[in-house]
């Protein structure tokens, strides 16, 4: 059905508006990442040691990104062949490699620039200045960030330009892209980031009693390398599709919501955001009364949201009208429906923008170092791993009931908002999307710190050289950067759950388009699909149920990737140590490239079962179920994805930074039994934090991208009576999945 929706005028002048607006935030991060590279690299035996990650990093994304190309090859031809018209079709797949593209970009230079500025935050410790530190490290994160916010931004309005009302269309293959390449790099730098990282702690820590970045420790270079391409290279392709898959959804929802308008305004926020995200890294600088850099950080980000907020609320009234009725090419309903679209747009985008800095409040509560929950996994340290254990897990329970209640209170508000019109409550829902990821470029560059500060702190352990002051603010450093990340890990999440909620939405509407394009009056809407997500329908709550168990499973086999990678590098450092006893005593060097050939090898292998859940699961079910089943198996993912992320990361994030406690002297300090509890502790988190949860988020976003892409193919079949067609498709998809997870159970005790 084609659209009567018109992008002219100045709705068109104001789409290339935001397009330069998008080319000039890629402008201020080539020159952020100019004056990062400016700064002093230390010392020849620190440059030495970074040099042996940055070789390492690149090594590694560059085999995943040609393991991903047959991936995205695969789907490329797949999408052609999807029902739609020619033109759409064609749009929708070459933008989806153009958001694969700019997903795996945005994650490379993240990578890239991180194991760079590693060395010069570390050279500046050195020197004794805490500010330059944490300036170097965010300006950094600053540079991924706006080439996040640029090229999500770009590529929105890129499609709005060339394709006008057809946009929304074509960039469901535009976020499809982005959230798949971003799993991909999420689950893959995960297993090699923690399975080095683990390894690394309980043979180093645990069993041979040296320091954490101890250079005797084989593990040690991939441990700096996983932090990359891990939490630098996957976090950063993650917000990024988060950013494009929230303006897929509000570009879908608000041309049916604001019709010409809806267009347009989903992008002025975020291009707002690019303006707001420049204020808040310039800004973040260490003052001499701040207690750490996590005073600096908040201090920016919470004016950069309070700025956002401001200029939000101005443009709002400038662009908007002041009833629904003003609108063009709207929907009677619409037209005629009470309030103003402004009290709608300004309210859906405070909701996000307060969402944000509720969230950050709440995790760091759960997070911080200092803050009771954390102190008192620290304390349980005293007891044992056990007491550890269950005292993290017991803070992830509860602080995942708290934010989900959060999240859950911020889209029903932004959901009353619609005064009772579907329609405009899903776009205020997204609309709330748009103004969380106002922030977007100062949460990136918050969660980038984290890795940096972890590898300036490793760079100077395994260096030497580094001592007093300088090793006093990269702990401190490392301490905040543990905080940060797991702040924006439970943004992420929200970010999901929002965009997740307008793309099922538009799942309905896309139910409603199906139905009519396949040849059905509108009429037989009611009677053909009456009741079509009601979960008293056995079929649905079947569909729920699945949905719920597919965030276990990929939860379940994230986890299980990492303990077997961690054995194998477990088995690598332990035969080193005792092939090489020179080693201890410094007269034999570890073989480094052994360890991080393993974690390689062991990451990528592991890469195709969790693809494969994640795509084929919503089309076995959709398929053999129908589209209501699809639909509660989409709500059910939602629910439990939401739970079970912020359970995972702030499980993850207590004991990290419980141990960073013990290793400061509380309860014996480094050495003693509690500290080896406290790393048993952390080893379980790991996984948790790093892996398993944050690749939660673009799992939630590609199964809804999935099932809205696939719906009018299942429609048209189930109209069309193609039962038995139909149902081979669900039969191949679901035998796929299975042979896939018989395949990796089969190597679930391998160590080597």
């Amino acid at each position: 059905m084609t659209s009567t929706v018109q992008v002219a005028g100045s709705n068109l002048t104001l789409a290339y508006v935001v397009l330069a607006i998008a080319i000039a935030a890629l402008a201020v991060a080539f020159g952020l990442r100019a004056r990062v590279l400016a700064a002093s690299e230390g010392t020849a035996k620190m440059k030495e040691i970074a040099a042996a990650v940055q070789e390492g990093a690149a090594a590694y994304l560059a085999r995943q990104f040609r393991t991903l190309s047959i991936f995205v090859a695969i789907v490329f031809f797949v999408l052609l062949a999807l029902p739609g018209d020619g033109d759409v079709r064609i749009g929708r797949s070459i933008f989806f490699l153009v958001g694969a593209a700019f997903s795996a970009f945005v994650g490379y230079q993240g990578m890239w620039l991180a194991v760079r500025a590693n060395v010069r935050v570390a050279e500046a410790a050195r020197d004794g200045s805490a500010e330059r530190s944490v300036q170097i490290a965010f300006r950094t994160g600053g540079v991924v960030g706006m080439l996040t916010v640029g090229l999500g931004l770009a590529g929105a309005a890129l499609v709005v330009v060339l394709y006008k009302a057809d946009a929304p269309a074509v960039l469901e293959g535009f976020g499809f892209g982005a959230a798949m390449l971003a799993m991909f790099m999420r689950v893959g730098g995960g297993i090699f980031t923690k399975a080095a990282d683990v390894g690394a702690d309980l043979v180093g820590k645990v069993e041979q009693g040296i320091p954490e970045d101890d250079p005797r420790n084989a593990a040690t270079i991939a441990d700096n390398v996983g932090d990359n391409v891990g939490d630098c290279a996957g976090m950063a392709a993650d917000l990024f599709e988060s950013y494009a898959v929230t303006l897929v959804a509000a570009l879908i929802l608000g041309r049916a919501g604001f019709g010409d308008s809806g267009l347009i305004f989903p992008l002025i926020v975020p291009a707002i955001g690019v303006l707001t995200a420049v204020l808040g890294i310039f800004l973040t600088r260490l003052r001499p009364s701040d207690k750490n850099a996590m005073n600096a950080i908040n201090r920016s980000f919470f004016m950069s949201a309070i700025v956002s907020a401001i200029l939000v609320a101005f443009a709002t009234f400038i662009y908007l009208p002041s009833s629904y009725s003003q609108f063009a090419n709207v929907s009677q309903e619409i037209a005629g429906a009470a309030g103003s679209p402004r009290t709608l747009a300004l309210g859906a985008v405070l909701i996000g923008i307060v969402l944000a800095a509720a969230i950050q409040v709440l995790t760091g509560f759960f997070t911080e170092v200092g803050r009771r929950p954390v102190n008192d996994v620290a304390a349980s340290s005293q007891t044992g791993p056990a007491t550890v254990i269950l005292a993290g897990i017991s803070v992830g329970f509860e602080s995942a009931v708290y934010s989900a209640l959060l999240i859950a209170a911020g889209v029903f508000g932004a959901y009353l908002l619609g005064g009772g019109i579907v329609v405009l409550s899903l776009l205020a829902v997204a609309l709330a999307g748009c103004g969380l990821l106002t922030t977007v470029g100062v949460i990136v560059a918050m969660d980038t710190f984290g890795p940096i500060s972890d590898n300036a702190q490793g760079i100077a352990e395994m260096s030497g050289d580094v001592h007093g002051e300088g090793a006093k603010i990269l702990t401190s450093l490392d301490a905040v950067g543990n905080t940060t990340k797991a702040i924006t890990k439970g943004i992420a999440i929200a970010t999901a759950v929002l965009a997740a909620t307008a793309l099922f939405g538009s799942f309905t509407d896309a139910i409603k388009h199906a139905v009519e394009e396949s040849g059905k009056a509108a009429a037989n809407l009611a009677v053909e699909f009456s009741g079509i997500l009601n979960v008293a329908d056995p079929r649905n709550l079947v569909g729920l149920i699945i949905g719920a168990a597919v965030v276990f499973l990929f939860s379940g086999l994230a986890v299980n990737a990492v303990s077997r990678a961690a054995g194998a590098v477990v088995m690598e450092v332990r035969n080193q140590f005792k092939l090489h006893p020179g080693i201890m005593n410094g007269s034999e060097k570890p073989e480094y490239g052994r360890v991080v050939d393993i974690c390689t090898r062991d990451s990528l292998r592991e890469l195709a079962t969790p693809g494969l859940l994640a795509v084929l699961a919503p089309i076995s079910v959709g398929f053999g179920l129908g589209v209501g089943a699809l639909g509660a198996y989409l709500a059910g993912a939602i629910g439990t994805g939401t739970l079970m992320a912020v359970f995972l990361a702030n499980s993850g994030g207590a004991w990290d930074n419980a141990k960073k406690m013990v290793e400061d002297g509380v309860y014996g300090g480094k050495g003693s039994q509690a500290h080896a509890a406290t790393v048993i502790g952390d080893t379980v988190g790991d996984p948790f934090k790093d892996t398993a949860g944050p690749a939660i988020n673009p799992l939630i976003k590609v199964m809804n991208l999935v099932g809205l892409l696939v719906t009018p193919a299942i429609v048209s079949m189930t109209l069309g009576g193609n039962d038995g067609a139909r149902v081979g498709v669900s039969l191949a998809a679901l035998a796929i999945i299975i042979f896939s997870l018989v395949r990796s159970r089969r190597k679930a005790t391998a160590l080597a």
